[in-house]
């Protein structure tokens, strides 16, 4: 499939790994991620939201560290973080890594940078929601989505009057 990443078990053994995955899966409320290995960098389309629609006390801070963190990692890590919007009590964004990427620390660690800055303890819920992106049409319509979340709530008449978002480098969409 052509603009897919494709992937495998890192130890091949998936009967096995099967049954381990479904000890861990039985965490409550999260999926099982599993180990995988791609070939080709994938596009991760992410979502991140507050602990009970807590609002974020500053969108203005908020953007401000993730821009921040998202150029330490284009510099220090091979990480590129593209299109974003910020939303009062949640967060959307692409982000693209290369072989040694994994996207659970690094998320994690960008909700403790957003959360020290706002000096605000238990901000975000556990977790967050990803989507590999499969082809262009795919990133496109996952934008148009994010892009008029601002409308569809109410707080902007139409998407380019939300100052909450942006695009720190522009990433490859397939």
């Amino acid at each position: 499939m052509p603009g897919a990443s494709r992937a495998w078990k890192s130890d091949g053994n998936i009967a096995a790994d099967t049954a381990a995955s479904t000890v861990k899966a039985m965490i409550k409320d999260r999926p099982h991620r599993l180990d995988l290995i791609y070939f080709d960098a994938p596009l991760f389309f992410v979502t991140f939201c507050t602990r009970n629609r807590k609002r974020i006390r500053s969108l203005d801070r908020a953007k401000s560290v993730l821009e921040d963190y998202a150029r330490r990692a284009i510099a220090k890590f091979n990480v590129a973080v593209g299109r974003y919007v910020i939303m009062p009590d949640h967060i959307h964004l692409f982000v693209r890594g290369d072989e040694r990427f994994q996207l659970s620390p690094w998320v994690g660690g960008l909700k403790r940078a957003i959360s020290a800055a706002l000096g605000t303890q238990q901000l975000w819920q556990p977790g967050f929601f990803d989507h590999i992106m499969r082809s262009d049409e795919s990133y496109s319509e996952k934008w148009n989505y994010v892009r008029d979340n601002p409308v569809g709530a109410g707080l902007v008449e139409n998407a380019e009057a939300w100052l909450y978002q942006g695009e720190v480098i522009l990433i490859d969409r397939a």
